[in-house]
C-alpha cells in the first residue's frame, strides 16, 4: 500500500511541475528579453554588415553592465534547462 501513495505523490508532483513550468517560460523568457534590451550596444551599426566597428578600442563591462551581462547568462541557461525538462513532463 505505500506503494502506491508514493506513486501518487510522485504523480501529484509531475502534474504540479506540468502546470508550473509553462509560467516559469514565460518569466523566464521576458525577463532574457528584457536583459538583453537593457544592455549598452558597443558596436554600430557598421559591426551588423562586417565592418570593423570600435578601430581597435576595447570596452571592459564592469558594475551594472557586468551584473545584467551575468544575469542574461543565468536566465538564458534557465530558460533551456525549463525548455529541456518540458520535453520530459
Amino acid at each position: 500500500m505505500p506503494e502506491d501513495t508514493n506513486y501518487a505523490t510522485i504523480l501529484s508532483m509531475i502534474n504540479l511541475i506540468a502546470i508550473i513550468l509553462p509560467w516559469t517560460q514565460i518569466f523566464l523568457s521576458i525577463a532574457l528579453i528584457a536583459l538583453i534590451l537593457f544592455q549598452q550596444n558597443e558596436a554600430g551599426l557598421g559591426a551588423a554588415f562586417g565592418s570593423d566597428s570600435a578601430g581597435g578600442v576595447s570596452h571592459k563591462k564592469r558594475g551594472l553592465e557586468k551584473t545584467l551581462f551575468n544575469a542574461t547568462i543565468v536566465i538564458a541557461l534557465l530558460f533551456v534547462v525549463t525548455a529541456i525538462l518540458n520535453l520530459f513532463v
